[in-house]
């Protein structure tokens, strides 16, 4: 086997069509042994695939002199090995961030990064952004998720090609990687926070790896295998459940679909369903785990018509009658009681309200648009939210209570409330999308207030 050729590398590329005929890559270097490795086998290929390579690092900050060094590392290694490949560099203090976020430095660090490699990507032009991911660090991935609990997708491990992300070495082992170096002299220099065994991947890699291939020599091929059979499993099963899914309606800050298909099916498609709805709302799929997916379809299977749950980055999955809407909540309400101009118009959140007097000629009086008598109406008229006790008696029909009314036009019951009510003298005289209350209708001949109420 020519190691210098990195077989596996190139036959991963070939599977998946990794590398852009003609196009453009940025490669992530980091200066440590596999990026060094991949920077310089993606330049060789150059040639066969008449790709243009940029080198992106990104200094974190977080190791002090280290970080820098790292920087310096990598501008002197592309000036000496790559002179022709542009080098871009970003640097951000991922402690303060993450201080800010409340959230672990791992996981701001590894945000930061790739939000760098993807502006840099848009701004050379780039096609893909390659990493320089391998045969280990897809293992101790598979065994980390396995330790921690996991569904067929943790298993698979990382993807070869994610979107606008590729990973080149995926299947190549670390020892080719280095033999890579050793045969055409290249340097690299080494994370000091990789032999920190505080952190759950370095004791998976300094301990449990060593144990394992003592068990089994060929252990990382096997894995490497087990991982793109699982794969495959996965990439079926998902495409059962894209489907079976119903069409995707889109309403502001998120979407909708019917909730019956994702109840009907057993839980492997049911929870599949969901994470793809999910990536159709947030790209990654947000933050869901394994217990949101399964509490996301008992809400489809359940028989409350308005309930909903919480989820993570602000997400709220609901139950609108036979629909599933994942949405980011408006935080708009409807202001404090206010009067409406007579004449003029009020501007509200989700819509406006406006007034103008006339005399009544027996136009239909219809949900949005309606006349009211100016002398039912002569003490003004407030627009407030809906109260408890409020009734409406429409045109033609008995008085009901509001809330009776609401259910009964399946209005959802996260938007009831910011239906706004013409309150005359405390009492109803009409809602917003409803319609006037008989009693304070004009008759034909009568000076009245026409008001329309538009939606937005």
């Amino acid at each position: 086997m020519d190691t210098r050729a990195l077989p596996a590398a190139a036959e991963l590329c070939r599977d998946y069509d990794l590398l852009p005929q003609n196009g453009h890559i940025v490669c992530a270097v980091s200066g440590g042994a596999d990026s060094v490795c991949l920077l310089h086998w993606l330049n060789s290929r150059r040639g066969q695939y008449g790709f243009r390579l940029t080198a992106a690092h990104y200094n974190h900050g977080l190791r002090g002199e280290e970080s820098n060094r790292d920087e310096a590392f990598v501008r002197s290694f592309l000036s000496k090995c790559c002179p022709d490949v542009p080098l871009v560099v970003g640097s951000g203090d991922v402690a303060a961030q993450a201080a800010r976020d409340k959230a672990g430095i791992e996981e701001t660090a590894r945000e930061m990064r790739y939000a760098f490699l993807r502006h840099t990507a848009r701004s050379v032009g780039a096609d893909v952004i390659a990493t320089a991911h391998n045969a280990n660090d897809n293992a101790e991935t598979i065994l980390l998720h396995l330790i921690r609990g996991s569904g067929l997708q943790g298993l698979t491990g990382i993807a070869p090609k994610r979107g606008d992300l590729i990973r080149p070495l995926l299947t190549t082992e670390r020892s080719a990687i280095e033999a890579y170096l050793r045969i055409y002299g290249l340097p690299h220099v080494e994370d000091s926070s990789n032999g920190d065994e505080r952190f759950a991947r370095n004791r998976v890699r300094r301990q449990l790896m060593p144990l394992l291939r003592q068990m089994q020599p060929q252990f990382l091929s096997h894995m490497t295998h087990t991982a793109r059979l699982l794969e495959q499993d996965e990439a079926y099963l998902t495409g059962q459940a894209t489907q079976l899914l119903s069409p995707v309606h889109p309403i502001p800050g998120g979407l909708w679909t019917d909730a019956a298909p994702i109840a009907a099916q057993p839980d492997a498609l049911a929870a599949r369903m969901v994470r793809i709805l999910l990536h159709e709302v947030n790209k990654d799929g947000g933050k869901c785990s394994a217990p949101h997916l399964r509490a996301i379809v008992s809400l489809c299977r359940g028989a409350d018509p308005s309930a909903q749950l919480s989820l993570p980055d602000g997400l709220v999955a609901r139950r609108v009658y036979d629909r599933l809407e994942l949405v980011q909540p408006d935080p708009q309400d409807l202001p404090a009681p206010c009067q409406l101009p007579l004449p003029g118009e009020l501007t509200l959140p989700r819509g406006t309200i406006r007034a103008e007097q006339t005399v009544y000629d027996g136009s239909p009086q219809t949900p949005c648009s309606f006349f009211l008598s100016c002398v039912q109406t002569q003490q003004g008229l407030i627009v407030r939210s809906r109260l408890t006790g409020d009734t409406l008696a429409r045109p033609n029909r008995v008085r009901r209570t509001l809330k009776k009314i609401l259910i009964d036009e399946k209005i959802p019951s996260h938007t009831r409330n910011l239906l706004p009510v013409l309150d005359c003298r405390g009492r109803v005289a009409a809602v917003a999308g409803l319609g006037p209350d008989a009693d304070f209708l004009a008759v034909p001949g009568e000076p009245c207030w026409h008001i329309v109420c538009t939606p937005q």
